[in-house]
């Protein structure tokens, strides 16, 4: 029964931060208020405080969707074992569809948070780090597997790949630049640091 019960609780907590994601989409951090969580979520406001206040909800949505758009870049780049693949997934996988991608969506919202909440911050440094750790270890594959010629160290290389992608998603998300300029401009910048023409499809 106990277990029952603890999965029932998890399943509804689950639904829960999809409102939250929701209602984040709408109205943006700054203007969320509590009841649009519970509107989203077809509950009472009460409810929803059940599982916790606003900003640890909120705390808790970003923290799941850092886990899963790093656990789904890393997972489309370890389908290939060459790193010329890789780094074609990766560069795909990471930018945002358009101005409606919710999950890119939610991570930018949530990081202004960055700047006055320490918790956030390690979120944030931990999401940074985690992509640069992987564009890194798939250029130190690349010049391994000699398809690539680095100029600088990876992880500087790696770091200014993640630098690139972050200010190119502001313009995807305020719908300044579509998804196909910005992959063309990262594909050039892999080009530039690479020295390879990275192909369109595997």
């Amino acid at each position: 029964m106990a277990g029952r019960k603890s999965v029932g609780k998890e399943a509804r907590r689950a639904e829960l931060g999809r409102a939250v994601e929701q209602a984040l989409a709408a109205r943006g951090l700054e203007g969320l208020r509590l009841r649009d969580v519970a509107e989203a979520a077809g509950i009472t406001p009460a409810a929803v405080l059940y599982y916790g206040d606003l900003d640890e909800l909120v705390h808790t949505t970003y923290r799941q969707a850092i886990e899963r758009y790093s656990e789904e870049r890393e997972e489309a780049a370890s389908r290939f074992t060459d790193a010329r693949d890789q780094l074609r997934a990766c560069i795909d996988r990471g930018v945002a569809t358009g101005p409606d991608d919710t999950l890119t969506r939610l991570l930018f919202e949530c990081w202004p948070r960055c700047l006055r909440d320490a918790r956030a911050a390690v979120l944030d440094s931990a999401l940074t780090e985690r992509q640069i750790a992987l564009y890194a270890a798939i250029l130190i594959l690349g010049q391994v597997q000699g398809h690539f010629t680095l100029q600088d160290p990876p992880r500087l290389l790696a770091a200014n790949f993640v630098a690139l992608e972050d200010g190119y998603q502001m313009e995807i998300l305020a719908g300044r630049r579509t998804r196909d300029e910005v992959l063309a401009a990262l594909h050039a910048q892999a080009r530039a640091v690479t020295g390879h023409t990275l192909a369109q499809h595997p």
